[in-house]
């Protein structure tokens, strides 16, 4: 008899973009999708209730729960890790946390087509999240999504990538990827075998991560889990208020 698949509830929200998504297996059945900086507080609970009831679910008949872990938004992640965590000790299903790296780096993979097709010889993909300046949150993976260089924060200059670029094709992706062109381009150092795709991460991208995690058995622990931030948050400084 063969065994039935329970759909995986797909939260991600590290980023000024948030969505939710249901897939089945690898399988997408349905996203929502919003890229509106903080405003997740407000729609992941909604987005979460429509898709449910759109199709007919109910939390406990979720297979699990998967969760954008970071690194990113620390507001962001904050309210996608707290949603899910609700809804898996409410239903008493398993959380998986997924990385934001790893998901852009398969949205870009989706989306690259015969840009990626077309480059020969050895391919790396290497999400960026812009961390502000000239910073970003980093990795680095190969066409099978193994991770060939660790998450890390990164400081980018011209010679970040020139070893790299001289054996392999990378595809930078993500949300810092475009500071990194215009930092090659203004140096005058832009390569044939740099390529760069404008992606946000998006739920549907974290289908394939999860489906692998749920039948590895990779859980995370509900009571304890929190987010990857890389870096600790540091609130800025209040302004003073003014005196009359």
């Amino acid at each position: 008899m063969k065994k039935e698949i329970r759909p995986i509830l797909l939260i991600e929200t590290s980023t000024e973009a948030c969505s939710v998504a249901l897939s089945n297996g690898s399988a997408l059945i349905e996203e929502i999708y919003l890229e509106e900086p903080k405003a997740h507080a407000s729609v992941v609970a909604p987005f979460v209730e429509r898709l449910l009831k759109g199709n007919e679910l109910a939390a406990c008949e979720l297979a699990a729960v998967a969760v954008s872990k970071g690194p990113g938004s620390y507001t962001g992640l904050r309210v996608g890790v707290s949603v899910a965590k609700g809804i898996c000790y409410a239903a008493s299903i398993p959380l998986i946390g997924v990385s934001t790296l790893a998901t852009i780096a398969e949205c870009a993979l989706e989306s690259s087509g015969e840009m990626v097709e077309s480059c020969n010889g050895n391919l790396l993909i290497v999400p960026m999240i812009d961390a502000r300046r000239m910073e970003v949150y980093t990795a680095t993976y190969n066409r099978e999504m193994e991770e060939v260089a660790p998450v890390c924060a990164k400081i980018l200059e011209k010679e970040s990538y020139s070893n790299q670029l001289s054996e392999s094709t990378l595809l930078f992706t993500g949300n810092g990827a475009e500071k990194f062109k215009e930092l090659l381009a203004s140096e005058g150092a832009l390569s044939p075998n740099a390529l760069f795709l404008k992606k946000m991460p998006q739920a549907s991208g974290m289908r394939r991560l999860a489906a692998k995690a749920l039948e590895m058995g990779k859980f995370e622990d509900v009571a304890y889990f929190q987010p990857f931030y890389l870096k600790e948050f540091v609130a800025g400084k209040p302004k003073k208020l003014l005196k009359f």
